[in-house]
């Protein structure tokens, strides 16, 4: 088994070329979920993820209830700005989807409405709105991996 990042619509190839290096370098699986901004042939997507792409377990979905259709006993935890919860106040599993909206608006009320429960921040200062989309992805993982044990890393 293996964790998991989901991408609702992101708009900057350079950072899903980023979060797919980082998804290669640790066996996560990584989630596009359309309408995506850019072309998967996007110069600037391929440059980033380098020649990393064979190595990255890669799904596309036309939207994110086929994801939840496809995985309907995952766990999923939403990272915005507005929850109340930090990232390290939960305790994530082996397999556990972590969920990231595009980085002008992130993600949808609705889905953030949803689910209060599972809603995660990073904390940071008030001097910007949010970190890029790729260092939150990475900064998330790697709790999970910490968490349990880095299995199959070293």
């Amino acid at each position: 088994m293996a964790f998991h990042i989901v991408l609702v619509e992101p708009e900057i190839p350079a950072n899903t070329g980023n979060i797919s290096r980082t998804c290669a370098a640790t066996g996560t699986f990584l989630h596009l979920v359309k309408p995506l901004g850019f072309s998967t042939d996007d110069k600037t997507l391929k440059r980033a993820g380098l020649d990393y792409w064979p190595s990255v377990k890669l799904e596309y979905h036309d939207s994110f209830e086929e994801l939840q259709k496809l995985y309907p006993a995952g766990r999923y935890y939403y990272a915005t700005t507005k929850a109340e919860r930090r990232y390290t106040d939960f305790s994530f599993a082996d397999g556990d989807f972590f969920v990231f909206g595009k980085e002008t608006k992130g993600l949808p009320e609705e889905l953030l409405r949803a689910h209060p429960e599972t809603c995660m921040r990073i904390p940071m200062g008030e001097a910007v709105r949010s970190l890029n989309l790729s260092n939150s992805a990475a900064v998330v993982l790697y709790e999970g991996l910490r968490q349990t044990g880095f299995t199959g890393l070293f």
